[in-house]
């Protein structure tokens, strides 16, 4: 059960993205908050209260990988399902080789998103 104050975050420079997976996250029982940016969720007093962030890999500015290594450098250990459409399975599996819970191709199926957030929030916080 989560606490009020947490909240999984969805960061996509793609407006039907942002639009649409804050909803399905919300009928999976889960509040999520949306960002158009990398930036823009570093820069938001709310990056210590995600317990999970969903993020685009191919953004304008500051890339998913990048927004992945600046929140290692900063210490901060919040479970990433990478999510694109301009990525193949090698990328995947570099990506989950260097941390992220799950990445997933666009489209992607609702079970799929669901089975990636079952298992950050099944395996809590800590590494």
């Amino acid at each position: 059960m989560m606490h009020q104050s947490e909240y999984i975050a969805v960061v996509d420079d793609d407006e039907s993205v942002r639009e649409s997976l804050p909803d399905l996250i919300g009928v999976f029982g889960h509040k999520a908050i949306a960002f158009a940016a990398a930036k823009e969720f570093l820069d938001s007093d709310l990056v210590d209260q995600a317990k999970c962030l969903v993020l685009d890999i191919a953004m304008p500015g500051m890339s998913g990988i990048e927004l992945q290594r600046e929140l290692a450098r900063q210490g901060r250990k919040i479970p990433i399902v990478f999510i694109t459409a301009h990525g193949d399975e090698q990328v995947c599996q570099r990506l989950r080789q260097s941390g992220a819970v799950e990445c997933l191709l666009k489209p992607f199926t609702d079970t799929a998103l669901h089975d990636a957030l079952d298992a950050v929030l099944r395996r809590g916080v800590s590494p």
